[in-house]
């Protein structure tokens, strides 16, 4: 990139540093340009999906092609390629999920008594082997520019009737006729009839047209995700419904544990459901609004007894864009629903937890207060066990001297070994019960 796309000059010498983006936001209004198309004209045009390996690919075959030929090679990141190959131009894109080819082939016009699209475009769509395929074909296109003639009586054997959509284009400068159809060689069939259009208003419709093609063929990829998710979509919304009413009968911790693990299974599953799918449908939405954009940039007007490209787009792309759009809303009503549920079962788990808890407090409380009655009787009859041991002691101890005899006499005491064991028992109780009342006081267990 030259720094004259990235500064601004503001003098001799000075320049206004630029965002580093500025150049490539500036560009990107120039990416895809229109090609000047001269009447008559025929061009071939083919979508291929690809993956960003594929892209790189892509690139790299187009610049081996190019260099082969002694043709400029595409520029590094860029998006768009126009080269001449003989008397074929060939126009290249690179999109975010795509690349487009056209081949624009010089045409003889329709003689009197011809038809248009001959040859038909399997003769003509040798080109396309000089590049390796890029990815899947998904766009096909056969577009003839010719001048109009006023003659409609070869239409009927060009396009199935039933299905063809005509209008007048660029306040009525040119007609164009489809029935987005494919011909025996697989390309779909886009006559225009130049009306006075001038060669950059001619490149600027063909280009618009080649969009609008390529662009709904791309929106109605979600119609397939949006088929195959919805079974899937259902049974959980059906399965959502009955355990919304399982919970107004379930009881018990284990039937609600049970209930919340499938709910939170069924979210886990339609969460997989909604982000595989997540930008395919949210491609289609964009591929649809470009293609009303273009469809709206032609200003269409309606040719007699024939149904306009957007009424025909509108008739028969609206119901697969809404079935679409409708599973994709369900996917976000049913996750929310789903949350609000789960999200109700778990509180009524926690309820239930909460009460176990403290019931189980209350047992333990219980238990506790036991416990303590019984440590008190326990404590009491260790009162009476060592007070008993006490009295016995001290008995033998009256015993003992009273039986010696002679210290007692030297002393002129007469001992009464009974009367001194009644009295040392509510001595030693006492002694006894205050030591243990002592001892539980520095536990902090007094009464």
């Amino acid at each position: 990139m030259a720094s004259g796309e990235a500064d601004l000059v503001i003098g001799e010498g000075r320049a206004l540093a630029a965002h580093p983006l500025r150049a490539a936001v500036l560009r990107e209004l120039h990416a895809r340009p229109f090609a000047p198309a001269e009447t008559p004209r025929r061009m071939l045009h083919a979508a291929f999906l690809l993956d960003p390996a594929g892209a790189q690919a892509d690139r790299a075959a187009l610049a081996a092609l190019c260099t082969a030929r002694g043709l400029p090679a595409p520029a590094a990141g860029a998006k768009y390629h126009h080269v001449s190959f003989g008397g074929a131009e060939l126009r290249w894109e690179s999109h975010a999920e795509f690349c487009t080819y056209t081949w624009d082939l010089p045409s003889s016009g329709i003689g009197p008594g011809a038809l248009p699209f001959q040859p038909p475009a399997a003769t003509l769509a040798s080109p396309f082997g000089e590049v390796p395929q890029p990815g899947p074909l998904l766009v096909a296109v056969d577009l003839h520019l010719v001048q109009d003639t006023a003659e409609d009586l070869y239409l009927d054997k060009v396009f199935d009737r039933s299905s063809l959509a005509r209008a007048d284009v660029n306040d009525g400068f040119a007609e164009i006729a489809s029935d987005f159809m494919a011909d025996p060689s697989g390309y779909v069939r886009i006559l225009v009839r130049d009306r006075g259009l001038g060669g950059d208003a001619a490149g600027a419709l063909v280009q618009r047209l080649l969009e609008i093609e390529t662009y709904r063929t791309l929106a109605l990829l979600g119609l397939p995700e949006a088929q195959r998710l919805a079974p899937a979509v259902a049974r959980i919304e059906g399965r959502l419904a009955a355990a919304a009413t399982e919970m107004t009968r379930t009881k018990g911790l284990s039937d609600n544990n049970a209930l919340l693990d499938e709910l939170v299974a069924l979210a886990a599953e339609l969460e997989a459901g909604a982000t595989a799918s997540l930008f395919r449908f949210g491609a289609s939405r964009a591929y649809m609004e470009i293609v009303r954009l273009r469809l709206a940039t032609i200003r269409e007007m309606a040719v007699p007894g024939f149904p306009t490209w957007q009424q025909f787009l509108d008739r028969r792309m609206a119901p697969a864009m809404r079935t679409c759009f409708t599973v994709e809303e369900r996917q976000e009503k049913i996750a929310r629903k789903l949350s609000n549920a789960a999200d109700l079962l778990r509180t009524r788990v926690d309820v239930e937890l909460e009460q176990q808890n403290r019931d189980l407090l209350t047992s333990m409380n219980e238990r506790t207060r036991l416990q303590l009655r019984l440590q008190r009787t326990v404590e009491g009859l260790s009162v009476a066990a060592i007070s008993y041991y006490v009295v016995s002691l001290i008995h033998h101890l009256v015993e003992g001297i009273h039986e010696s005899g002679a210290d007692v006499a030297t002393l002129g005491l007469h001992l009464d070994v009974g009367l001194v064991t009644a009295i040392s028992v509510p001595l030693a109780v006492l002694g006894v019960w205050a030591v243990v009342r002592r001892i539980r006081s520095a536990h902090g267990d007094a009464d």
